[in-house]
């Protein structure tokens, strides 16, 4: 999974060019964005986390359907349905085809917390090579930056695990009845709540 994200950023950072003048003329050469520099979230995994929160806020054993949770999630049909498919085989949530069919969240989804959901799409997080369960790194016995990498890392897996899919879908209905409708997604009052200690 990392692979096909680092592939997939190497691909778009191709994209974005750049005249330079060098001592023979000017030049193309490519450079990569602000966007493409910075380390974020794929896409499949903030739809993972905006389904599930969409899902765990409805009534129990509601069914939803790919273009209703589409259109709750602002996400293509055609990509979260691969999302959808992840997520139930990860057994976070349940489908159902036929016309009484669509998505239902799992009580294991709705105890799952930011990290579980997340790691189903992604895999383990890991910010370093160095990191990686399994392999060794041959500078990670002397290497300075190699304790700072785990470090963040494990800020990070913490702040992950603090919050359940049940517990922010309840932020996301206090928010709904206080400030009018809220768009689902990492951003607002649930991030800064999950930030904060």
């Amino acid at each position: 999974m990392w692979a096909r994200l680092q592939e997939s950023c190497h691909r778009r950072a191709s994209r974005y060019e750049t005249k330079v003048f060098s001592k023979y003329g000017w030049e193309v050469r490519k450079a990569m964005s602000k966007t493409t520099r910075c380390m974020q979230l794929t896409r499949a995994a903030d739809y993972a986390v905006r389904v599930m929160i969409h899902l765990a806020a409805l009534p129990e054993h509601e069914r939803v359907s790919l273009p209703a949770l589409a259109l709750a999630s602002e996400a293509p049909a055609s990509f979260l349905s691969k999302v959808l498919q992840i997520l139930a085989h990860a057994e976070l949530i349940e489908s159902r085809r036929g016309t009484s069919g669509g998505f239902v969240i799992c009580e294991k989804g709705r105890k799952a917390t930011l990290r579980t959901v997340i790691e189903a799409i992604e895999g383990p997080i890991c910010l370093n090579t160095c990191l990686t369960t399994g392999r060794s790194c041959p500078r990670k016995g002397w290497c300075p930056a190699h304790p700072v990498w785990r470090e963040a890392q494990a800020a990070m897996v913490t702040v992950l695990e603090r919050q359940t899919v049940n517990q922010l879908a309840g932020i996301e209905q206090l928010t709904d009845g206080a400030a009018g409708t809220m768009k689902l997604g990492m951003t607002g009052p649930v991030l800064t709540l999950l930030t904060t200690p």
